[in-house]
C-alpha cells in the first residue's frame, strides 16, 4: 500500500509517500480501505517531531501521519461480527498505536473494531473523515465541565476544528455559549448554536466555564468566575489555577460508540462538517502548507 511516512523528523517537508506491505487485521480489528483522511495540526506535530516526543515514540521508529479516517471495511478479523466487509465507517486512531501499520494517510488503515463507527446515510465519506478527532475531542472536554443546567460557556477559537464542534455540542447540551472568533465566522457560529459571537476578550468575565480552543491560557482563565472551570486542549500547557478555578484537560481517546452519535448528528445537519479542500496523498504537502499558513475553515482531506 501507499502511505505517508515521516522520513526526516523535525523537518517541515520531511515526509514522503512510500510503498509498504498491505496490513492485515489481528483479533478484534478491521482493515479500512481509506477514502478520506483529514489533515489536522497533530499531523504537523508528528512531522515536526514534537508529537513524537509527546507520545514517547523512539527516535528510530518510522511513523505514519494522520488520525482521522473514513472508508470501507474490506477485511475483518474472524471475531468481529458487527462490522461486515463493505460497511462504510469512520474512525479515530493514532500513528504510534501498536496496531498501526502507518497513520490514516494510507491506502489501508487497521483499527480496533470498537473504535470504528458506521457512517450513516446522508453523510459522504469525505465529509465523515473530518468528524472523528475534532468532535470526540470537543465532546470529551465538555464532559469534564459537568452538566450544563443553563450555565454560561465561553469557547475560544470557536470557528476552529475543536471549537466549532464544542460550540455545537455545548449548545445541544443546554449551555449558553459565547463564541470568540472573527466577525466573518458569525453566521457559522450562529448556526452552530452560539447565543453571541465576540471578537475580543476585553471586558469579558463571569463565565461558568471556558473551553480554550485557541490556547489563550491566562487571558481565557480571567474570563471565568471564581470556582469555575477551565478546559484546555493540550495537557500540560494549561495555565495555573487561581481563584479556585478547576483546570481540566485530557488526551482524546478513540470511542466508536460515541463517534456513532457524532456522525449521526452530522448527517442530520445538527453538527456541520466543513471541508477546506481535497487532495491526493501525493499532493499532501499542499494541505500541510495550507494548515501551516492558517486562516482556513474546515479540514483538508487526503484521498488515495
Amino acid at each position: 500500500m501507499r502511505a505517508i511516512i515521516v522520513t526526516r523528523p523535525g523537518e517541515a517537508h520531511g515526509f514522503a509517500v512510500e510503498h509498504l506491505p498491505d496490513p492485515e487485521p489481528a483479533a478484534g480489528q478491521v482493515r479500512i480501505r481509506m477514502v478520506g483522511a483529514a489533515v489536522n495540526p497533530a499531523d504537523l506535530h508528528v512531522i515536526d517531531g514534537w508529537g513524537r516526543e509527546v507520545a514517547g515514540v523512539a527516535p528510530e521508529r518510522r511513523l505514519g501521519v494522520g488520525l482521522d479516517v473514513a472508508g470501507v471495511v474490506d477485511m475483518a478479523a474472524p471475531d468481529v461480527h458487527d462490522l461486515s466487509v463493505g460497511t462504510p465507517v469512520a474512525a479515530l486512531t493514532f500513528p504510534h498505536a501498536p496496531h498501526s501499520a502507518a497513520g490514516t494517510a494510507a491506502e489501508y488503515v487497521i483499527v480496533p473494531a470498537a473504535d470504528a463507527a458506521p457512517v450513516p446515510d446522508g453523510l459522504g465519506l469525505l465529509d465523515a473523515a473530518t468528524v472523528p478527532l475534532n468532535s470526540l475531542t470537543a465532546d470529551q472536554l465538555l464532559a469534564r465541565l459537568g452538566p450544563a443546567r443553563d450555565r454560561r460557556l465561553l469557547v475560544t477559537g470557536a470557528a476552529g476544528g475543536v471549537g466549532g464542534y464544542a460550540v455545537g455540542l455545548a449548545a445541544l447540551a443546554g449551555w449558553a455559549v459565547t463564541a470568540l472568533a472573527r466577525p466573518s465566522d458569525t453566521d457559522f457560529l450562529t448556526r452552530a448554536g452560539a447565543v453571541e459571537t465576540i471578537n475580543s476578550l476585553e471586558g469579558v468575565a463571569g463565565f461558568d466555564a471556558v473551553l480554550d480552543g485557541a490556547r489563550l491560557n491566562d487571558a481565557a482563565l480571567r474570563t471565568v468566575r471564581d470556582h469555575g472551570t477551565y478546559a484546555g486542549v493540550f495537557p500540560g500547557l494549561e495555565p495555573k489555577s487561581e481563584r479556585g478555578i478547576t483546570i481540566a484537560s485530557g488526551v482524546v481517546v478513540p470511542d466508536g460508540h460515541r463517534l456513532r452519535d457524532m456522525l449521526a448528528l452530522t448527517a442530520q445537519g445538527r453538527l456541520e462538517a466543513r471541508r477546506a479542500g481535497t487532495v491526493p496523498l501525493e499532493n499532501a504537502g499542499q494541505a500541510y502548507q495550507a494548515l501551516r499558513d492558517g486562516g482556513q475553515r474546515g479540514r483538508w482531506v487526503l484521498t488515495p
